[in-house]
């Protein structure tokens, strides 16, 4: 089966792929060589390759971000397609980008205030010393000379509220001897986001339009082209034709084929406008895979791969026109080489790795390091005797997780499904003590999960992307910050670097954050792996959670967890396997089991059951199976993009991002949506982008939603995307009901015991690894 990119963790620790071939993991639809595909394309996010060429793997990887890339690629290029959409109301996904816009330049504002660099590493020569001399001539404006990176402690960034009233609404916890009764959850609006762009002009768009026909690319990429590369796109690819490549979808043969018809003679791979495009969008492939930067030697070797005569120069002239930057960080990890002996004069060098990473990304873990320390290192001592009230409220796992709290900024907490008690008692006994508390999800099925546990009483919950835009939660301060003094995310596995970031920046000083989750899911859809890396640092206490997940799907994920498969009893039939000998019958039985066995054995409507799968594409992927299960329970001729009332979908609207739904109808503004309960409307131009039939989802999409039975497909041929993440994910996802097509044999049980999930290169880790650790 030829599976599109999966799960982002499925990528290995290098560079982004150098070959792809058609059917591969990752490779569009069209051949290698072929036109350009005018939707993005599902290769748009292809990041495979082998682990012996020091390449960033993906073997069924990345199948959110892929997703997303069809009709988004990168978040800016989202955000401007949101906003050119040319609606007179922002839509809630359009909404949520301005918002988050807006609160990435506040959180950029506040960094430039902050006084000094931080550096990380030791002295370099050579090619090292070559890259950050190119960087530092970008920002110094002259040549440097010989660079030496101390390796300074990371002190906790202070942040001095300016006296006023501002100051007093950031004050993070009130005294129990305040007369103030319980809190309840403001009714505040949702401040009003940035004026949304006009879009390109039609002029624009077709003097972009006639370039790409001169260069003999389709004319239908003109619109989002324009949207990318800005007014005087035309001109821009007219200049440089491997600009082609900011656009979400296209790849570097592609480009080639485009920059050749254009440039004729002039056209060649020396030319060092395609070294640095190529190396942008080798870099933009391992975002998408996860990573948030890529060492330098995987990089060269990528772009010798992709045909770039010169690779250090090409990554010197990128680092030069600011279109990446380079950090270098000290090897302190169990094996790591020694330091070397140096003269006495000079301390001794340190062994160290350069890192190239794009701007967006590294700014956002720098400013998630900084926000972090400055929780950790400056708890609040205010209010003592309320949080001695609430733990005195609590008992178990929870009193102990409270105590934690109590005299930290930062707390991690860890354990399965039925650990999220824990966080959820902790929420409820701050609120009854006065503090203003908030628990946020990744998903709106998980917030409402955890508003249904009785300890909530349904207060004070909400999800992550609710709060980011405003949507939900308290209002802010006269700073920017947020309205609390307690944050719990019991999803915190699936932040991604840059969610992150915002979340921690909007904290006020002395509020206590609590991330919580099962460290055994898939991580984040997006860059980065935050919460991996934080348990890692050992920087702030770790309180796991002593709860089981109960009953035989419980003990079986437990197993799976530690790397074991094994049988379980279920006298319920709770966990049912149901072996299969190719995809075609992997598909007949899924769609008996959702329309027939499960409904008629279990009592769970068909709405109750999800079906998983390791990816989009082949014989038994998404679309595969929501052909066959749309033809089966919701029959009609798909009289909007495919789409009839009544059809299950999954909306996506942002990068790793999906929210399950329902179609209502379809009319001139567009298809609409019910999704949680809240009605969304896709305009017609995002419909082919955004939405997907929703009856089957892969395990990213699934992740941190639960439904009364879950059917996982497991077809020979996805042997290459399974590993023990991934099947930890799918298995969980069914509360009361899971049946395994399984047609993958061997390939299961090994991946369990052998496949963790693949690395991914950070940089948190190691920005924390100054702080003094917390037993």
């Amino acid at each position: 089966m030829s599976t599109e990119p999966e799960t982002t963790e499925e990528t290995g620790p290098g560079t982004p792929e150098a070959q792809d071939a058609p059917g591969t993991p990752g490779a569009p639809d069209e051949a290698a060589g072929g036109g350009l595909a005018a939707d993005g394309g599902d290769g748009a996010a292809e990041v495979s390759g082998a682990a012996e060429t020091s390449e960033v793997t993906d073997g069924g990887a990345g199948e959110e971000t892929a997703e997303s890339a069809e009709g988004a690629g990168s978040t800016e290029a989202t955000e401007a397609t949101a906003d050119g959409a040319g609606k007179p109301e922002l839509s809630e996904a359009a909404a949520e980008l301005a918002a988050q816009r807006v609160e990435r330049e506040r959180i950029e504002r506040r960094r430039a205030e902050r006084e000094g660099p931080v550096e990380s590493g030791a002295k370099l020569s050579g090619k090292a010393a070559d890259l950050l001399a190119a960087v530092r001539a970008v920002e110094a404006g002259g040549k440097p000379a010989s660079t030496v990176f101390a390796a300074p402690s990371r002190p906790a960034p202070e942040r001095t509220p300016e006296p006023g009233p501002a100051a007093t609404a950031a004050a993070p916890v009130r005294p129990a001897s305040e007369p103030e009764p319980v809190r309840q959850e403001r009714p505040t609006p949702a401040p009003a986001p940035a004026p949304a762009p006009a879009g390109p002009s039609p002029r624009t768009v077709d003097a972009v339009r006639r370039v790409l026909a001169e260069g003999g690319a389709p004319e239908a990429l003109g619109q989002q082209a324009a949207v990318t590369l800005g007014e005087g796109a035309g001109e821009l690819l007219r200049a440089d034709p491997w600009q082609l490549l900011r656009v979400p979808g296209v790849r570097p043969e592609q480009a080639d084929g485009f920059a050749r018809a254009l440039l004729g003679a002039e056209c060649g791979p020396q030319d060092e406008r395609r070294g640095r495009a190529v190396t942008v969008w080798l870099l933009e492939q391992a975002a998408l895979a996860g990573h948030t930067a890529l060492e330098a030697p995987a990089l060269t070797a990528a772009l010798a791969q992709r045909g770039v005569p010169d690779p250090d120069e090409a990554v010197q002239s990128t680092l030069a026109e600011g279109e990446a930057l380079v950090f270098e960080d000290a090897l302190e990890e169990p094996g790591a080489p020694a330091a070397q002996p140096a003269d006495d004069e000079e301390e001794a060098e340190r062994p160290v790795r350069v890192l190239i990473a794009l701007e967006r990304y590294a700014m956002a873990e720098e400013s998630l390091a900084d926000g972090l320390a400055r929780l950790i290192n400056s708890p609040s001592q205010d209010g003592k005797e309320t949080w001695a009230q609430v733990v005195a409220a609590l008992s178990g796992g929870a009193a102990e997780l409270a105590r934690a709290v109590a005299g930290h900024g930062l707390v991690l907490h860890t354990g399965g499904d039925a650990s999220r008690a824990e966080p959820a008692a902790l929420l409820g006994a701050a609120r009854d003590a006065g503090l203003r508390a908030l628990a946020v999800c990744h998903t709106a099925d998980g917030r409402d999960r955890l508003a249904a546990l009785p300890p909530t009483r349904g207060a004070g919950v909400g999800t992550v992307a609710g709060l980011l835009a405003g949507a939900e939660g308290p209002g802010r301060d006269g700073d920017g910050a947020l309205e609390l003094d307690l944050l719990i995310v019991p999803d915190a596995p699936q932040l991604d670097v840059e969610s992150a970031a915002m979340l921690v920046e909007s904290l006020p000083d002395g509020a206590r954050l609590v991330l919580g989750g099962d460290p055994a899911l898939l991580w984040s859809a997006g860059p980065g792996r935050v919460f991996a890396d934080l348990l890692a640092a050992r920087a702030c206490p770790q309180i796991a959670s002593r709860l089981p997940d109960p009953g035989p799907i419980g003990e079986l994920v437990s197993g799976i967890g530690i790397g074991e498969l094994n049988q379980v009893e279920a006298p319920g039939k709770e966990v049912v396997i149901v072996p299969v000998r190719d995809a075609g019958e992997a598909v007949h039985r899924t769609v008996q089991l959702v329309a027939d066995s499960v409904p008629r054995a279990f009592g769970v409507p068909v709405e109750g059951t999800v079906v998983i799968t390791p990816g989009h594409g082949g014989a038994a992927g998404t679309r595969a199976l929501n052909a066959a299960l749309k033809e089966r329970l919701n029959p009609g001729p798909g009289r909007f993009g495919g789409f009839d009332p009544g059809d299950r979908i999954a909306y996506s609207p942002a990068p790793g991002r999906t929210l399950p739904g329902t179609v209502v109808k379809a009319d001139a503004e567009g298809l609409h949506l019910s999704c949680a309960g809240a009605p969304v409307v896709v305009p017609r131009e995002r419909v082919e982008a955004w939405v997907r039939h929703g009856w089957a989802l892969t395990a990213h999409q699934a992740v941190g939603g639960r439904w009364p039975a879950a059917v996982v497909v497991l077809p020979g041929d996805a042997a290459q995307a399974l590993s023990r993440p991934w099947v930890y994910t799918a298995f969980g996802r069914g509360e009361r009901h899971l049946s395994v097509v399984q047609g993958a044999e061997g390939a299961l049980p090994r991946a369990v015991a052998e496949i963790p999930a693949k690395p991914r290169t950070t940089r948190l880790a190691t920005l924390l690894r100054p702080q003094s650790p917390t037993d």
